[in-house]
């Protein structure tokens, strides 16, 4: 299954149309060259203003306020109804269109970022937190995970060197249909599947996917997860009436993926999703506590580690990591930096700041 670059709509030059372009930037987004784009996330004006970090902060230890969020491709090979996003731009399943470098998406991106961040800058330190402010433009993370599917980039492994190279850490997010695009990644600080149902027939109804060989695809991210040395997370969308099923079967898959983390995040009714969904599939903390009991029953190598409630999200962790979820950022640097081989456990700490 080689990864294709050939065009399935060679009238286009780009991956966006006016139209799409025009869209996007009215929503906040500010694109950068033929096929990435950024976006300011909430939880990074929140930072700012003091009010606490995302699930991210309380999980792993990403400070909000110097967090980018970027894709390196602004098309998806599946059409997931509980995506709030909606398709903003080209649904297709092969690269198309310029191959920017990882040097021109990784400067326009940050410069993207902290214009749209200036708004900060002189605002009363009454209500905004002046070291955050003073630290926002050192961006230290980069979360590829936004509209789109990032992996496809063709030059994915290069540019998470450059952002290595620069001594930011890489959270990537994938939708598990692209196993020839893993293959090539060397180093991420942290990978993660996403893994939307338990079954053949839930995620073809849920994911919508454009692949027929969907299924297999995922099968086959997941065998390449296991083997990955690098921190690897599987996160499953809960829906509530929906996907909140057949536990022996999110069990069978997350242990042939053999994550070292695993999020439970749930369904959230906005946006394009709303269009799918009602208010009553979007679980509570507690819905998904009973859901998480009956899934650690079956995956007794796991534990509960904590909970964030404003995303409605649970962490659990494999026990053999010793409720070491944080990361050590400047250890992975290091590693890195001196091209060390290194495991998982080699970056993980303990918490250091317990809640916030």
């Amino acid at each position: 299954m080689e990864f294709q670059k050939k065009a399935i709509q060679p009238e286009l030059e780009t991956q966006l149309t006016a139209d799409q372009q025009n869209s996007l930037k009215k929503q906040g987004y500010r694109l950068v060259g033929n096929h990435s784009a950024v976006k300011i996330c909430e939880w990074t004006r929140n930072m700012i203003r003091g009010k606490g970090g995302c699930y991210k902060f309380i999980f792993y230890g990403i400070r909000s306020h110097q967090c980018l969020q970027m894709t390196t491709s602004m098309f998806c090979a599946s059409r997931c109804k509980f995506c709030w996003r909606g398709q903003k731009a080209p649904v297709a399943s092969e690269w198309y269109g310029p191959i920017d470098s990882p040097e021109h998406i990784i400067n326009h991106s940050i410069d993207e970022h902290i214009k749209l961040l200036q708004g900060f800058k002189g605002m009363g330190s009454e209500k905004h937190n002046k070291k955050a402010i003073s630290e926002m433009k050192n961006v230290r993370h980069v979360a590829l995970s936004l509209t789109g599917e990032p992996i496809t980039y063709p030059l994915i492994n290069e540019i998470l060197k450059a952002f290595h190279k620069r001594k930011i850490s890489t959270f990537l997010v994938t939708n598990s249909q692209y196993p020839e695009q893993i293959k090539k990644i060397d180093k991420v600080t942290q990978l993660y599947l996403s893994i939307d149902a338990p079954n053949k027939e839930l995620m073809k109804k849920i994911d919508r996917p454009l692949f027929p060989d969907f299924w297999e695809r995922m099968l086959e991210c997941l065998d390449l997860l296991k083997t990955r040395d690098y921190r690897t997370c599987i996160r499953l969308t809960m829906i509530k009436n929906e996907n909140m099923c057949d536990e022996d079967g999110y069990a069978k898959l997350i242990r042939r993926g053999n994550p070292d983390f695993l999020e439970l995040k749930s369904y959230v009714w906005v946006g394009a999703s709303q269009g799918y969904y009602k208010v009553e599939n979007m679980p509570t903390i507690e819905d998904m506590k009973e859901f998480m009991k009956i899934l650690l029953e079956k995956l007794p190598e796991y534990e509960y580690m904590r909970e964030h409630l404003p995303s409605r999200a649970i962490l659990l962790i494999k026990k053999s990591l010793k409720r070491k979820c944080w990361i050590n950022f400047p250890k992975f640097a290091e590693m890195v930096e001196k091209g060390e081989k290194f495991k998982a456990e080699d970056y993980c700490s303990k918490i250091i700041q317990p809640n916030e």
